[in-house]
Formats: C-alpha cells, sequence, structure tokens
C-alpha cells in the first residue's frame, strides 16, 4: 500500500498543479452551459438501475485492465492473515486445531495456540471466500466489495442531496476508490468498511424522512459488517448513529424500526462471539488480544503501557514487535497527540483529489442542519477517536469513503446556489476532481507502451498492481514448478527484515500441496521431514543475493558451503532435482 508522501498535506508535484488549476477556474466568472445536469436527472428517474450501472461499470473498468495489471499477489501478512480466514472458513470452522509441528510454522499475525488461526475479524476473510466459492479466486471478492461501494454511494447520497449531485458523487467515488484504488489491488480490505458506512448513512435519513423496515434492516446490516471488519472503529460509527437519531430519540414511529435494526446486527455479534470463543477459547477475548498476550503484537493504544511478549519469537516476530513498539513509544501526552494528529492530516489524500479541498471549505455553511452536524461529528469521530491507536492506515476509516464523498458533494451543492459563479465553480471543481481518473486510466490500460508506462511514476497515491512489482509472484511462479508436494524450509538471515515474511500456510497444512517452514536447525528439521516422509524438501534463503531455492541437504560439519549459482535476470535461483 502506498504511503502517505512527505509533504504536509500528502500532495505529490501533480496534485499542486490540478490545485492551482482548480483556483483559476473557480475564479472564473464565465458561466458554462449545464449539459450534464438533464441527463443525470433523467438518469435519476431510475435509482436501482443507476446503482446497479454503476457497480457493473466499476466492475467492468478493472477487469479490462488485466492485461497490464493482473489478479494480484498477496505480499504482506495481513493480507495473508486475511486469506487464512476465508481458507478457515472453507474447511468448515472458525478456527483450526493446533498443528503437532506448529514450532516451525511460527509467522507474524497467526497463532498457532490455542488453535492454529489468524488474528483478525471474519469480515474480509468472508469476503475472500466468497470470491474463491464463486470464482475460485479470493480476489473476486474484492471486486465484489468495490462494485457494490459505488453502487450503494450513489444510493447512499439519493437520501441526502439531488438525484443530479448523487449522480456527481457516485462518478466521484467510481474515481476515487474504483479500479485504480490500493484497496482494490491487494487483500487488505477497504471497501467493506466504506460499504457498511454507506448502508448506516444511507439508511439514517432515510429512516427519519419514513421509518420502514427495510431502512432499519440495512442500518444494522451496516453496523454488523462494519463490526465484522473494524471492531474497534465501530465504536465511532454507533455514536454518529445515536446522535443522527438523537432528535427523535422518544419518537414512537422509530421504535419499531431501531428494535429491527438492533435484530439486523446481532448475527454480526454472534459471529464475533462465537469466533473468539473458537480461536482463545473465550467469548470475550479477541483473537488479537490472544495475540498481543503472546507476541506482544498489535501493540497498544497509545494511553496504555507498550505489552511484553508472553512466549519467545522468532526473528520476524521480533522484527515487528520492536518496530511497533518503538511507532508506540512512550505512553501519550498532548504533545505526542497532536503531533500524530497533524501527521495524519496527509491521508486525507487518499480520499479525496485536491480540488475537493477546496469544496470542503464550504461545507461550514451547511452547519445549522443537525444532519449536517452529524457527518462534521462523524468525521471528527474517527480523526479524534483513530489516533488513539498509534498506527493509521485508510482502511481503519475505510467507513469515511463514502461520508467524505457526502460532505464534498454538499459542500459543492451550497457552492452551486451562490449565483452565476458559485455555479461554475461547483462544475469546475467536479470536473477538475473526475479528469485525473479520465487521465490516468487510459495510460494504465495502454501502459504496455514504454512511454505511457514512464508517465506513472507521476501518478499521486498510485495504488494499482503491475506484473513483476511483487517479488512474490516471482517466487510463486518458480515454487509451482517444483515436482510433487513440495516442503520449504525457510531459512532467514539474522538480520532478516520481518517486512519480509515467508511463512505462510493453508488452514489444513498436511493437506496442501506446498508447505512452508521455519528452519530451525538441521535437528530440528529432521523432525518435520521425518513427519512428512512423502513430501520433498527444499531450503529457500530469502535474504540471499540471489534468493534462491535449492534441494534440501543437511550441512555436514565439515564440509564447506557449496558456491552459489549465478544470478539470473529475475534475481532468483531454483536448484532442482535431475
Amino acid at each position: 500500500m502506498p504511503g502517505p508522501l512527505a509533504d504536509p498535506l500528502g500532495f505529490g508535484g501533480p496534485d499542486w498543479i490540478e490545485l492551482f488549476v482548480a483556483v483559476l477556474l473557480a475564479g472564473c466568472l464565465l458561466l458554462w452551459r449545464p449539459y450534464i445536469e438533464p441527463l443525470a436527472r433523467r438518469i435519476g428517474r431510475h435509482p436501482a438501475w443507476c446503482a446497479a450501472l454503476l457497480a457493473a461499470l466499476a466492475l467492468a473498468l478493472r477487469l479490462t485492465l488485466l492485461p497490464n495489471h493482473p489478479v494480484p499477489t498477496p505480499g504482506v501478512y495481513d493480507e495473508f492473515g486475511h486469506l487464512l480466514v476465508a481458507d478457515t472458513l472453507l474447511h468448515g470452522g472458525l478456527a483450526n486445531p493446533v498443528h503437532p509441528m506448529h514450532r516451525f510454522f511460527e509467522t507474524i499475525f497467526v497463532l498457532q495456540r490455542p488453535t492454529y488461526s489468524s488474528i483478525y475479524p471474519l469480515g474480509m476473510g468472508m469476503l475472500l471466500a466468497i470470491g474463491r466459492l464463486l470464482t475460485g479466486l479470493a480476489w473476486s471478492g474484492v471486486l465484489l466489495a468495490m462494485a457494490a461501494f459505488c453502487g450503494l454511494c450513489y444510493w447512499m447520497l439519493r437520501g441526502w442531496v439531488s438525484p443530479d449531485w448523487a449522480l456527481a458523487g457516485a462518478a466521484l467515488a467510481l474515481a476515487r476508490f474504483g479500479p485504480l484504488n490500493d484497496w482494490t489491488n491487494c487483500y487488505w480490505g477497504g471497501h467493506l468498511p466504506a460499504l457498511a458506512g454507506c448502508l448506516v448513512f444511507g439508511a439514517l435519513p432515510r429512516l427519519t424522512a419514513r421509518p420502514r423496515a427495510r431502512d432499519a434492516i440495512l442500518l444494522g446490516l451496516g453496523l454488523g459488517i462494519h463490526l465484522l471488519t473494524r471492531p474497534f472503529e465501530t465504536i465511532f460509527l454507533l455514536a454518529a448513529v445515536v446522535f443522527f437519531l438523537s432528535p427523535r430519540a422518544f419518537d414512537p414511529a422509530l421504535r419499531r424500526p431501531l428494535a429491527l435494526a438492533a435484530v439486523a446486527t446481532l448475527p454480526a455479534v454472534a459471529l464475533t462471539l462465537l469466533q473468539n470463543h473458537g480461536v482463545t477459547g473465550s467469548w470475550t477475548k479477541l483473537p488479537y488480544a490472544e495475540s498481543r498476550a503472546q507476541y506482544g503484537v498489535p501493540t497498544t493504544f497509545s494511553f496504555e503501557p507498550i505489552p511484553v511478549p508472553g512466549r519467545a519469537l522468532t526473528v520476524s516476530q521480533a522484527g515487528i514487535y520492536r518496530m511497533q513498539s518503538a511507532a508506540h513509544g512512550p505512553m501519550d501526552s498532548p504533545a505526542r497527540f497532536l503531533e500524530r494528529l497533524a501527521y495524519r492530516v496527509r491521508f486525507l489524500r487518499f480520499f479525496l483529489s485536491p480540488p475537493l479541498y477546496l469544496a470542503l471549505l464550504a461545507f461550514p455553511l451547511l452547519r445549522n442542519e443537525h444532519r449536517w452536524r452529524a457527518v462534521l461529528l462523524t468525521l471528527a469521530l474517527f480523526f479524534l477517536g483513530g489516533n488513539l491507536y498509534p498506527f493509521f492506515f485508510p482502511h481503519y476509516a475505510g467507513a469515511l469513503a463514502g461520508i467524505l464523498i457526502l460532505a464534498a458533494i454538499a459542500a459543492l451543492a451550497r457552492i452551486h446556489r451562490l449565483g452565476p459563479a458559485g455555479a461554475f465553480a461547483s462544475r469546475a471543481l467536479l470536473l477538475l476532481a473526475l479528469l485525473p481518473f479520465a487521465f490516468w486510466y487510459p495510460v494504465h490500460l495502454f501502459d504496455s507502451n514504454p512511454g505511457l508506462r514512464a508517465l506513472e511514476s507521476f501518478d499521486t497515491w498510485d495504488g494499482i498492481n503491475h506484473f513483476g512489482d511483487n517479488p512474490r509472484a516471482v517466487v510463486a511462479a518458480s515454487v509451482a514448478h517444483l515436482p510433487g508436494r513440495p516442503l520449504i524450509f525457510v531459512q532467514y538471515a539474522p538480520n532478516h527484515s520481518f517486512q519480509n515474511e515467508w511463512i505462510w500456510n493453508a488452514a489444513d497444512i498436511d493437506s496442501a500441496r506446498v508447505v512452508w517452514a521455519l528452519d530451525l536447525g538441521p535437528a530440528e528439521d529432521e523432525a518435520l521431514r521425518r513427519y512428512y516422509p512423502n513430501r520433498t524438501a527444499w531450503l529457500f534463503s530469502p535474504d540471499a543475493d540471489p534468493t534462491r531455492i535449492a534441494p534440501y541437504r543437511a550441512p555436514s560439519p565439515t564440509a564447506p558451503a557449496p558456491p552459489a549459482p549465478p544470478k539470473p535476470a529475475h534475481g532468483l535461483t531454483l536448484e532442482q532435482v535431475h
């Protein structure tokens, strides 16, 4: 996932140019004849079809890019953790039994005891499992969530703004969070909490205008999906719901719908409790809390002391523990809290393009309405509450994706009502916010051309994957050609980086074609080789130069190490038994 740029706003050079042009256009007093609004109003007569069309369009646009931007290869431990949840679910359980040789399979963010399980909630894993069931590819679930978010964003906006502005907002959502976005091209998640936020904020204005069972169930479904993906941040989303409904807290017309919403949330609560019990043996202890007790990660909130591991760590586990402890630092102070808050401002660039920053300046004009204050409170809760944790990635605040689009569109609509100059400024800002996607999508579509490929280095916050940009894809291709059922021992160097973790296995380790195991030395390794007598043993050295996979040979105490084979172009040597 691309990180924020060094600029305090997270801007790159193209972003500043885009913002400068936006300022020039917004300052013009020329009028632009509205060609698009009548078309939007005609399309808006069929909201269900419009939402479905937007979802289908987002899906088609990403599939069209497959020749140059293939199915992503998972590359970091978070992705493998979600994939393990999916595989566990497809094997019919919420946890896996402890493996008798579990000491060889220690890795990051995976428990080996009291069960062999990922530490992550069920939500993203359920989505990936659906993808595998439908097409055989976990990534299909990611695509479905991306498409559903684009359609649901339109549905949400229809509850807040006019049909033409709702369509404009949905176009912004597709351009920002569609085929070129990092969430679409990895297995970390993001679209799932985003569509949960759309369900919640789409249902709220409809419930207060005309309480109906359908909208109540959608509200509960949104809260449930968010609980299954981001349990901590669900506190902020629930607080926003309470604040939004507070003026009508004692309205008898809302009692039954709110009861239905609570009932619709219960399956997610039940699944969370069942996962807790299945993984940790306790109904109330989350898997990540068990990981913290054993491995010291994930780290604690900034106002808590740094956790202490309860067991010996592998070189990778020790590396991530040191990194997270350093990020946590001393217990929080107001100065450290504000410093971290200022740094995170740049992540707004992930959610909105620069012209929309200007549009947001008009959002305070809406503050006199309670529903817009609820939007502002939601943004503040996620921004301030999320700052209590030392780390931040955009998918932590995925629910804000649609809500920030809503805030930007509402502000644009308000600017539009300021007269001819305001109408022009709102259209200009909207057009400029959409133009980057209109430019970069064709560049990525035809980036087999070297000239176009060279342009991509100027694409700020570029999140789409390319052929050969993940070394794991090269290793996976080599492993696919190994004969039989390989047992691959991973030999880390003493200075190994935790960011290059390779011990990842299926839910049913023994039945998998490939088993990845930690090299614990010849004597220990021999025990695992005897456990798998029908597997061919290999030794993988990810920290060597070149990276290599060679037949496993227990070193002789006196024999010198064999020379390394010559380095091929792709940086991986594969020595096969002939």
